[in-house]
């Protein structure tokens, strides 16, 4: 039977279908008119997921059914343009949720006076077949070791929750980082795109190093220069510090030069020291294209041993191909270099090998001022996907991995895709 009251927050990962059950998408946030007096806010419509991770709106006049598990449209035609949240307009997960509020209900003197969190909001169809916010869901303070109690009050019970309320800085993103859970940084970096600046930078603070620096590593060069920006100076050298020295450069390398060098200075010495050679190259030749930690190691070191740092998961699938065999020292720039083994190679050979026995020495290696053409030529004539960097005295400086080739062979704007959004009938 379909409903014609749900709350939003058991609607975020439904599967829409089309009305001979095709599979659209999924839901993942719901889009409301929210206005600075107490009147119901109505429900514009879905932002739903399609599998190729675009976000789309969907009027909610073509829902015909939702059901447990599932929603259903009058139509499988849908406007592919990216979703675009438009003036006036408000996301009931990632805006509205983990709000600030008060409530005034008679029934509920506790919270008379105190803050609490919007948790859940509850949404209901009227007979012009228009969907408004009915209910909010609540949660109080924990008091005496208690688990905070959820209350359910009407919408007109509550205060705070108008525009410039909810664009108030300091707002909860529990539920948002919730959402951010097992995700890959990448899609949590578009998610955040599509975020307003006040939410993105809320989530941003409240990441920790680590994640906050492999989800900025994904974001175009303006977007990590603006996001960089809004954080406090000291935070922003942590996080510097936990990205991949390479991409810590390119960032940098956005930045005005004493700006930059402000940050490096803050940050650990043996953290930028890497990062300092880095930028001494052009970014668009090998030197700058590098990352300065691939798997580097001795001639004494055995096959199980040479798996074993490649089955690091911190690594790239492109940089777990191939390891670099150098005499000591193996921090970069090295000791000499002596050649590669691809994995393949280490597949095939018994545990106790040594990959001082088993090197490709007829690959040549990259030098550090060959430009981006020339560097995207050697990969393509030895169909690689990483290759060695060493200097002129046969120092092993780094590997290029295909992933950096690309980044810099496409657009600028490649994350991006269509962002008008012509919505019919919200």
């Amino acid at each position: 039977m379909a409903a014609t009251r749900v709350y939003v927050a058991r609607l975020a990962g439904l599967a829409v279908l089309g009305p001979d059950g095709e599979s659209i998408g999924r839901i993942r946030d719901v889009v409301v008119a929210v206005r600075s007096d107490r009147q119901q806010p109505r429900v514009h419509g879905l932002v739903v997921e399609l599998p190729t991770r675009r976000r789309i709106f969907v009027p909610i006049l073509r829902i015909t059914a939702i059901e447990p598990g599932v929603v259903t449209l009058n139509t499988g035609t849908v406007s592919l343009r990216r979703f675009t949240q438009r003036p006036g307009e408000m996301l009931a997960l990632a805006q509205i949720v983990d709000s600030v509020v008060r409530v005034e209900d008679p029934d509920l003197p506790d919270l008379t006076g105190v803050d609490v969190h919007v948790v859940d909001l509850g949404i209901e169809q009227t007979r012009s077949r228009d969907w408004l916010v009915s209910r909010v869901a609540v949660r109080g303070h924990r008091r005496l070791g208690r688990r905070r109690t959820v209350h359910v009050v009407d919408w007109t019970r509550v205060s705070g929750l108008t525009p410039y309320e909810i664009g108030r800085p300091g707002q909860d993103v529990t539920q948002l980082l919730e959402g951010f859970e097992g995700m890959r940084a990448a899609d949590v970096a578009q998610q955040l795109r599509e975020l307003p600046e006040k939410r993105r930078i809320e989530v941003a603070v409240a990441l920790d190093d680590e994640r906050l620096a492999d989800v900025v590593q994904e974001l175009p060069d303006d977007e990590q220069v603006d996001l960089l920006g809004h954080l406090e100076v000291r935070r922003a050298a942590d996080v510097l510090e936990a990205m991949d020295p390479d991409d810590a450069a390119d960032l940098l390398g956005e930045l005005p030069e004493g700006e930059a060098e402000s940050l490096l200075a803050l940050m650990d010495p043996q953290e930028s020291e890497p990062v300092r050679r880095l930028l001494e190259h052009s970014p668009y030749s090998a030197g700058g294209l590098m990352t300065p930690k691939p798997v580097i190691l001795t001639p004494s070191t055995t096959v199980a041993e040479a798996l074993a740092r490649v089955r690091n998961p911190d690594l790239t699938p492109a940089l777990a191909s191939m390891v670099f065999v150098v005499r000591p020292p193996t921090a970069t720039p090295t000791g000499r270099y002596l050649g590669s083994v691809h994995i393949q190679q280490l597949l095939r050979e018994p545990p106790a090998h040594l990959v001082g026995g088993i090197l490709d020495t007829d690959l040549s290696p990259l030098r550090p001022e060959l430009p981006l053409a020339a560097v995207t030529r050697y990969f393509a004539t030895y169909n690689l996907v990483c290759g060695p960097v060493v200097d002129e005295e046969n120092h092993l400086l780094g590997a290029v991995s295909v992933d950096d080739v690309l980044d810099h062979l496409l657009p600028e704007d490649w994350r991006d895709q269509e962002e008008t959004d012509e919505r019919g009938g919200a």
